[in-house]
């Protein structure tokens, strides 16, 4: 996941290696020709089921229905990533795509939980998973995401971000976390195979180093930047080693110009000291950068004929769209495919509705002409 608050993933993901963790044009005639022959396995988005920072942008069951309908009927997804926390919130959102015939890829992903609430969550979530299989959906399993993040326990510290500053700071013992990662991992893994008899699966962070011999799906959440679209072939072929499908679990940037080459940390430009919450510094909207980014990025997918690309994501309430006023257009710091208006600008009970931005409609272009390629 690329939203973690004031921190900067390259400084992040530099932390990783040295604790021994890591080891932009549009699409060509020829690229969209060999995607409609090979093609993605499966289309998908990311639909988040948190609860909401404010009372306006609360889980909506009305809402998510209607959300759902649109991600089949108008995205043209045929898979949807469910994800987020509250097993009631997943659930009936794994349900409700499923009625809808969508493929569903489920991800409880509770954090700053004890690890016992985390595999509690896991095993509840998994074990719906499974009655929806047996009742003939079409469903895979993902035991969690980036553990080392979200779990307290591998990396010292209560909170992502405590966590984030203790490894940049160096007070991780690198052959310590990695050996309680592997275990955690391990651990969420049997957790996941007593509840469920899919396909499981696990998100991880592009660098890290998972044992795939656990799961039957490789997942990678994936935000590279490159010039040469060559580069992202190259790179993702590396995870194709294990011989096993491989599922970009997250690709996405967000709507201003420059925010593809932060590589995953194009959210981190909000003050969140102010109030209200100001962007800093003096970006430009631009959506296109935004669609064209995720268009580059299905090219070199299509090339590899992966196993399912889940872009990152449908929507995000709590980041709205104010336009006229940049400095608060926290919109801009959002991947979201949609972007939220508000009824009442900063009145935290305020209604609100979203609109799709360009990478919206070139994605539903895209995955409307893709030629499914089986199960």
């Amino acid at each position: 996941m690329p939203k973690v608050a004031g921190i900067n993933r390259a400084q992040f993901l530099a932390g990783l290696a040295s604790a021994g963790l890591a080891t932009a044009a549009l699409p060509s005639a020829a690229a969209r020709a060999s995607e409609a022959r090979r093609g993605l396995r499966h289309r998908g988005v990311v639909y988040t089921v948190g609860a909401g920072e404010t009372p306006g942008t609360a889980f909506s069951t009305t809402r998510m229905r209607r959300d759902v309908r649109v991600i089949r009927d108008e995205l043209h997804a045929d898979t949807v990533d469910v994800t987020g926390d509250g097993v009631e919130r997943l659930t009936a959102t794994a349900a409700e795509a499923a009625e809808r015939g969508l493929r569903v890829w489920l991800q409880p992903t509770l954090g700053d939980a004890p690890e016992r609430d985390v595999l509690e969550h896991l095993a509840e979530t998994g074990r719906f998973a499974e009655r929806l299989r047996r009742q003939g959906a079409a469903v895979d399993l993902s035991v969690g995401c980036e553990f080392w993040l979200f779990v307290p326990g591998i990396i010292p510290g209560d909170t992502v971000l405590e966590r984030i500053r203790n490894l940049l700071d160096g007070h991780v013992d690198p052959v310590a976390m990695q050996r309680r990662l592997d275990r955690f991992t391990a651990k969420a893994a049997s957790v996941g195979r007593s509840v469920f008899r899919g396909r499981l699966s696990y998100a991880a962070a592009q660098d890290d180093r998972v044992d795939w011999r656990l799961f039957d799906i490789i997942g990678i959440d994936y935000y590279s930047y490159y010039t040469d679209s060559a580069d992202y072939v190259r790179e993702l072929r590396r995870h194709l080693r294990w011989g096993k499908p491989l599922a970009i679990t997250e690709f996405g940037t967000c709507a201003y110009v420059g925010a593809p080459e932060t590589a995953g940390m194009g959210w981190d430009v909000v003050d969140h000291d102010k109030h209200p919450e100001e962007i800093k510094g003096d970006l430009v909207r631009s959506e296109r950068t935004q669609a064209e980014y995720l268009m580059r990025l299905l090219d070199a997918f299509s090339s590899l004929d992966l196993y399912a690309a889940m872009a990152f994501e449908f929507v995000t309430p709590d980041a709205p769209h104010r336009p006229g006023d940049p400095r608060h257009d926290l919109d801009m710091a959002s991947y979201s495919l949609t972007k939220t208006i508000e009824d009442r600008p900063y009145d935290p009970t305020s209604g609100w509705r979203w609109e799709p931005k360009e990478a919206f409609h070139a994605l539903a272009r895209r995955y409307r002409s893709a030629t499914p390629a089986g199960c």
